[in-house]
């Protein structure tokens, strides 16, 4: 195997990367502007709502949000201090840290995702054909496996 990447590899690779950066970017700015959180608060708090209960373990919201631990702590601390998620320990274990939405933030999780899902759309979906989003979903998923809602 060759220690360089080809032409084909290194494009690939940092289009993934550009295009990532660019759409999250934009992404954050709007949620800022019109809802004053970022990004990484709205995708804790998006998790939350999805979810039965809208209470998840620390553990397993560090997971679906896709950051260390201690990050994840930090954001939480952050939402927690503005109202939109409350901590609370587990009744089978108190050992287990659940993170649980407020209505406060049920309220904000609801006005920003219309921001969210418009900006989906006009940076990434709407760029791309329905053939193009088929073999972006297939080729990524042939990396990560298939997509589990979550």
């Amino acid at each position: 195997m060759s220690v360089r990447l080809t032409d084909r590899e290194l494009g690939a690779w940092q289009a993934l990367l550009h295009a990532h950066e660019h759409v999250v970017r934009i992404l954050d700015a709007d949620l800022r502007a019109e809802h004053g959180i970022s990004f990484g608060a709205y995708d804790v708090l998006v998790r939350l709502a999805r979810t039965e209960g809208e209470a998840l373990r620390m553990t397993l919201l560090a997971d679906r949000v896709m950051v260390a631990p201690s990050t994840l702590t930090r954001k939480v601390d952050r939402l927690e201090s503005d109202g939109l998620v409350e901590r609370a320990r587990s009744a089978d274990d108190s050992r287990v840290v659940l993170v649980r939405l407020t209505n406060a933030g049920r309220r904000l999780v609801r006005r920003a995702a219309r921001t969210h899902l418009r900006g989906i759309r006009e940076h990434f979906t709407a760029r791309l054909s329905d053939e193009q989003l088929d073999h972006v979903a297939s080729a990524l998923e042939a990396i990560s496996g298939p997509h589990r809602p979550h």
